[in-house]
């Protein structure tokens, strides 16, 4: 009985994992890595010492470059962390409008929030567009390292 809650629970955090890759709310990486857990101590799973080393470097690795990216690619535009927070929030708002949503929210959120710290379109456009590109490569990143514990986890519980 306990390997099969473990087993669910393995499974409800490899989509929250995804999930939070998309949510800024949630780690996503991290819930993944914790599905990876969940699955090793049920007889359904069990991963090596080295699987389990790297997906946790990968985990750490993702998590702090999901704070350096968005502010590199904000500061490389010229931006500011009105920008970051714009994006944010217009991905918020996008995750209710669908897929197209989840681009163009950013987009626009870290456009409007660089026209609030600083009156100038050009400015705002630039910023905006660096913030968009750090965000949604934080994103990207995120993606891909709960998709690799996501393929992991569903190879070791086939098998």
């Amino acid at each position: 009985m306990s390997d099969y809650i473990l087993l669910i629970s393995g499974i409800i955090l490899m989509v929250l994992g995804i999930i939070g890759c998309l949510v800024p709310v949630l780690p996503g990486p991290a819930l993944s890595f914790l599905g990876l857990v969940f699955l090793h101590f049920s007889r359904f799973g069990h991963f090596s010492r080295s699987t389990f080393i790297t997906m946790g470097i990968i985990t750490v690795v993702v998590t702090l470059l999901d704070f350096i990216v968005p502010v590199w690619g904000t500061k490389k535009f010229g931006g500011s962390k009105y920008g970051i927070r714009g994006a944010t929030v217009g991905l918020i708002i996008g995750l209710f409008l669908g897929p197209m949503g989840i681009i163009i929210g950013p987009l626009i959120g870290a456009f409007v929030g660089e026209m609030i710290f600083k009156d100038d379109l050009n400015y705002a456009l630039r910023a905006g567009f660096g913030s968009l590109l750090g965000f949604l490569a934080g994103v990207g990143l995120k993606l891909a390292a709960s998709f690799i514990m996501t393929f992991y986890f569903v190879k070791e519980w086939i098998a």
